[in-house]
């Protein structure tokens, strides 16, 4: 099962979400495609993408990351037209200074607007 979630994603051109997988990966087991994405996640395999759509989305991770960070600190279109959320690997997270005693624990970014796709 790991082999075939991990082989569906890195062919993905967007991030998708676990209803996503399930419908293209027919048949299996709801519990053991969550379980594969979690271990997946906490091995820094995939990353998630709260997109504002109501459901998590996954997309595999860069080399570089592993158990303890991701290192793919990268923008994220979502599209409101299709609603299709891709990640801009290129286009970096700015650092936000922040104040004095403020931890920053995650940085997330996403931009939302019309894909190339839906604009042609």
């Amino acid at each position: 099962m790991r082999l075939l979630v991990l082989d569906f994603l890195e062919k993905q051109s967007k991030a998708v979400s676990l209803t996503d997988m399930e419908l293209s990966m027919e048949p299996l087991d709801r519990v053991t495609l969550f379980r594969t994405i979690k271990t997946f996640e906490e091995h820094g395999l995939v990353h998630r993408i709260e997109d504002g759509s109501g459901a998590s989305k996954f997309a595999i991770c860069a080399a570089d990351c592993d158990s303890t960070q991701h290192h793919d600190l990268h923008v994220h279109f979502y599209c409101s037209h299709c609603n299709e959320t891709y990640c801009l690997p290129k286009t970096h997270i700015p650092e936000v200074e922040l104040p004095a005693n403020y931890v920053a624990l995650e940085r997330e970014l996403i931009v939302k607007g019309i894909c190339a796709a839906c604009t042609k």
